[in-house]
């Protein structure tokens, strides 16, 4: 096996590593806004996350870690779209910010 081969081979690696982990850690952020959401009778709309941010960081005991910031939208009255944000490093929640809202005229009840 030549050395370009065994570099390709590597580089593959890393890159499905790398998309492997991603996928894992926004799990992890899907489920932390999923449980926010509930916890204030809000919906979290589309089901999904958008990453708005990518950069490397260290973590509170020194590690460098990447830090991700991801954006979403919810809704507390089923008619208004509101943003909100989750920032990751490495596995750990570190903010998750909701934008003001209005609460809902009879709890558990969507429009």
């Amino acid at each position: 096996m030549s050395l370009e081969a065994i570099f390709i081979l590597t580089l593959l690696a890393a890159v499905a590593s790398f998309w492997w982990q991603s996928d894992k850690i926004k799990r992890l952020a899907i489920d932390f806004v999923q449980h926010r959401c509930a916890a204030e009778q809000l919906q979290l709309l589309d089901q999904t996350l958008v990453l708005r941010g990518l950069a490397p960081v260290r973590n509170e005991v020194g590690n460098l870690v990447l830090k991700r910031h991801y954006q979403f939208e919810f809704t507390s009255t089923g008619e208004a779209r509101h943003q909100g944000f989750i920032t990751m490093h490495g596995l750990r929640a570190v903010n998750l910010h909701l934008d003001p809202y209005l609460l809902p005229d009879e709890p558990g009840e969507f429009h």
